[in-house]
This record gives structure tokens, sequence and C-alpha cells, in this order.
């Protein structure tokens, strides 16, 4: 597949359709939201052969077996934990960096933490040419906490987790927000965290690498 750089026009009609008709039906209203889509280019985020697919309704491979969030999830993720401009965040999964730079203009600081050394460092390279400056991109293992910065304001999980390790909780401040997919196919839920839980919708997303898993009865 050759490298596609749509003209400028084409770019700036297919992100407003992208708004309009993916993530203003999925109930993302907050115009706060809605806005910095248009701040933050995540074309830039995509892989240059996939770039002609950057706002598809669809999540798009960035290499080594991952793919990005699709636009509407990653909107209504970012409105569901209204996210301040005083909240320590920590991302579980750097990816192809966008949902970082996205979080990175809402809160003081981002702490995204990556296991694949080659997604780190394309996450960093996009990150660098945005110019973020208060995200601290960490090399590791956090599917089952990352206790490093804690406490947390906001916690995301980029992938899912079969069973939402404890430590996460406890790495929370005591006003915290924390969005997870948790369960195993067919079956799995988007759930925010807070004082309360609550159920957001049902999806299904590819778990993090080394997700804590409900042990398994032996007879």
């Amino acid at each position: 597949m050759a490298d596609y750089n749509p003209p400028a026009m084409n770019l700036e009609q297919a992100r407003t359709n992208m708004v309009e008709q993916q993530i203003r039906t999925w109930e993302v209203l907050d115009q706060d939201v809605l806005d910095l889509l248009y701040v933050v280019p995540r074309e830039q985020f995509v892989p240059q052969k996939h770039r002609a697919l950057a706002f598809s309704d669809m999540e798009i491979p960035i290499g080594e077996g991952q793919k990005m969030w699709q636009p509407k999830l990653e909107a209504k993720v970012l409105q569901e934990l209204g996210v301040r401009k005083t909240d320590r965040v920590l991302e579980v999964g750097t990816g192809s960096g966008y949902f970082t730079a996205l979080l990175s203009h809402r809160a003081a600081h981002v702490y995204s933490v990556e296991i694949n050394e080659k997604l780190a460092a394309f996450g960093r390279a996009n990150l660098e040419r945005h110019g973020v400056d208060n995200v601290t991109l960490e090399m590791g293992d956090a599917a089952r906490g990352w206790p490093a910065h804690a406490p947390y304001d906001v916690i995301v999980l980029t992938g899912s987790t079969p069973v939402l390790p404890r430590a996460f909780i406890e790495q929370l401040s005591p006003a915290g927000r924390l969005f997870a997919v948790v369960g195993e196919p067919p079956v799995m839920r988007a759930r925010l965290i807070s004082s309360a839980t609550v159920d957001l919708f049902e999806t299904v997303l590819a778990p993090l690498t080394n997700a804590e898993r409900a042990p398994r009865f032996r007879f």
C-alpha cells in the first residue's frame, strides 16, 4: 500500500465529518472535548501507510499487534473522565501517543507507561512532534498498577483487563476517576470508577499485556 497524504482541505472535511457524524452521535457533547479534536491532529499520530484512515470509525493498526482506539471511544472516555487542569493522570499503554496528547491538553501532568519498546519509540516521536511539555513517558509493565507517581487523579487503561487489579483503586486520589474496560470476550464493560462504579457501555478491546486474570478453578 503506497503512502497517501490527502489534501489539507480533504483532511479538514474528514475531521469535521468524524466529529459530527461519529462523535456527536455517540453523545459526546462537551464542547471542550470536541474543540480539542481540532487542536490535536489525529492524522499525525497514525502510521504513514494508514493516514488516509485517520478519521475512520475503526481501530487503526499501529504495529506490534496493537491498534488505536476508535475516535468516538477516545472522545467518549475523555468526556466521561472530566479531566481538569489540576489533575495528575496515569495512562497505561501509550500506543501512538494520541490519547496521551489529548489528556495532556486537559491535565496538569500525564504519566504514560508503555511496555513495548517499539511502540514507546513511536509514541514518543509523535508526542515530541506535537510539542507537549507536561508528559512523562516511561517504559514498563503497568498492567497491575504503577505506584511510582501515585496518587493519581485520573487513571486510564488503554487495553482491557479481565479483572481490575486492586492496586489501581489504591493508587487513586480520594476524588480520583478511573476508566477501564473489564471482562473477557464476548462481554466486556467500559467502567468508570470514582466514588461509585458506573458501567458506561459494552465493548470488546484487546487486553493489556500481562493483564490480571481471574483464577481458574482446578478439579
